[in-house]
């Protein structure tokens, strides 16, 4: 998943060098915090939050299919 995400976000952004994913556990499951440049953070959020609903709703579409449970924050 982390893999997957890190995908996603490079290709979004101006500076994919800034890119950062964390992954840690909580009772719930897998969690990644999303860091990028302060000047990308729009583009991954998008207009209403959209672009930023669409990747969490892909790593947790593929997550299910191999049984995880991960949550994506976008953390600036």
């Amino acid at each position: 998943m982390k893999e997957l995400l890190l995908y996603m976000a490079k290709n979004l952004v101006d500076d994919p060098d800034s890119v950062t994913v964390t992954e840690s556990t909580d009772d719930e499951g897998k969690v990644l915090e999303l860091r990028v440049a302060p000047g990308d953070m729009g583009k991954v959020i998008g207009r209403q939050g959209r672009i930023a609903k669409e990747i969490r709703t892909i790593v947790k579409t593929v997550a299910q299919r191999t049984g995880e449970k991960v949550t994506v924050e976008i953390v600036d």
